[in-house]
């Protein structure tokens, strides 16, 4: 009597997902595996655009410096015309005055201050030089991320194909049973608790595709992706994986002061560093450097077009400025101290986090390398148990239930298996950044 009403439920639940599916595939489906991921990852991620612009605009910043150096050249025309009054050159005012000039030239006016533009220009180039080394930290994290997500993605779509089959196979088994009990040969409680875990199981793989459509939306969302894009795993398989470069034992050779040298954000925290090094100088030894300025002018001077003569015009200055501001508060030059002092604490803070990083990555590159050995261990037995109730089930000797509980172990099994697997490999890949590699 139940049979017909069970069937409908479960033809329903597979038009519902067939039809899931076709809307889905309405949408445009993009292909991934780690290596694509990696490459759209470096060119559509926006944070690694934005620290890109930001070393695109330090680079204009530093070509705006070097101009300091370089004149201004002028050429063209001007006319002069005074009607009224006009002061003298000892102050005495002459009266309705009728004064017309023309000029006509061309001239230069270089002014160098090389107490600025020498330690300012060396400030800009050293900045320049650290915003590539902290777009290059940037990338390392954005695309970590990635991969990390990418993980997620590809265990989520697993965990709904492994719980797709396993509700599959529960449908046939809650089936079979069903006839079983109609022809008096099981219990009906042995029905209801193969319904149960039916609908069980399709909850599973319900909140197993949820967990997919999450982990594909944040994907997505990281590698700037059109947001009707639909993705899927190529990866079938979840293997673990083994980094060059990467030392995972205990005693490990690379002491950390090694890790320093390699990590970019370091690099460019020493190098802005440097660069306020070399700015403070304006307001030490910039102090001693005078500022020279020159300028002149070959033209055609006189009256509006008629008569016109030759006239050149050159000045020259070389001045010394003595700031009495710095000398009695010496304001600037303290600012410059404190903005020194705290990017050592900064370059400080930031070497206590990669030791808590380094260290933290090995100890779970450990962890979970023996959590993959149980796992795989595990899955094994559980492997070993179905086929031989696989073998029973042909000598007829085991009930449906009892497959269904250990197709429902092996998997559970398997889950484990990958998962800790997902936390092996993004470990590597931790530590891989952590000690200073370029992703």
């Amino acid at each position: 009597m139940c049979q017909p009403l069970q069937s409908v439920k479960l033809l329903v639940f597979i038009l519902f997902f067939g039809m899931s599916s076709m809307v889905l595939s309405q949408d445009s489906l993009v292909s991934v595996n780690l290596e694509a991921v990696l490459k759209l990852g470096g060119a559509n991620n926006l944070t690694i655009k934005e620290y890109k612009l930001r070393h695109e605009l330090a680079l204009a910043d530093f070509m705006k410096a070097k101009e300091w150096w370089l004149p201004d050249l002028y050429a063209g025309t001007s006319i002069h015309q005074l009607w009224g009054n006009a002061m003298n050159g000892n102050g005495a005012i002459f009266t309705d005055v009728n004064r017309q000039s023309f000029w006509g030239g061309l001239g230069v006016n270089a002014s160098w201050d090389f107490g600025t533009g020498l330690f300012l220009t060396d400030a800009a180039k050293l900045n320049t030089q650290a915003v590539s080394f902290a777009t290059e930290a940037e990338q390392n994290k954005a695309l970590l991320l990635t991969i990390e997500a990418y993980y997620d993605f590809l265990v989520a779509q697993l965990y709904a194909k492994e719980y797709s089959q396993l509700a599959k196979q529960a449908g046939i088994i809650a089936a079979q049973i069903e006839i079983q009990v109609g022809a008096g040969l099981l219990y009906e409680s042995e029905l209801l608790l193969a319904q149960s875990n039916f609908n069980h199981l399709k909850v599973q793989m319900m909140s197993a595709r949820m967990e997919q459509n999450n982990q594909a939306a944040l994907l997505i969302q990281l590698l700037n992706l059109d947001p009707k894009t639909q993705l899927v795993c190529v990866d079938s398989l979840l293997v673990p994986i083994e980094l060059k470069g990467v030392e995972t034992g205990i005693n490990v050779s690379s002491s950390i002061e090694s890790v320093y040298k390699k990590r970019p954000e370091l690099k460019s925290m020493d190098l802005n560093l440097q660069a306020l090094n070399a700015a403070k100088k304006t307001t030490t030894a910039g102090l001693l450097l005078p500022k020279f300025s020159i300028g002149g002018y070959g033209s055609y001077f006189g009256g509006v077009f008629s008569p016109v003569s030759p006239t050149s015009e050159i000045n020259a200055s070389l001045i010394w400025t003595v700031p009495t501001g710095r000398l009695i508060y010496a304001g600037e030059l303290k600012q410059y101290d404190c903005r020194i002092a705290l990017q050592e604490n900064q370059i400080s803070q930031t070497k206590a986090r990669i030791n808590k990083g380094v260290l933290s990555s090995r100890a779970q590159i450990l962890l979970a390398k023996q959590q993959l050995d149980i796992a795989l261990a595990g899955s094994k037995l559980a492997e070993k148990a179905m086929d031989q109730c696989l073998q029973r089930q042909a000598l007829g000797t085991v009930r449906p239930f009892e497959i269904l509980q250990a197709q429902e172990v092996y998997i559970k099994s398997r889950l484990d298996y990958l998962t800790s697997v997902s936390l092996y490999n993004k470990a590597q890949y931790r530590l891989f950044v952590a000690e200073g590699n370029n992703l």
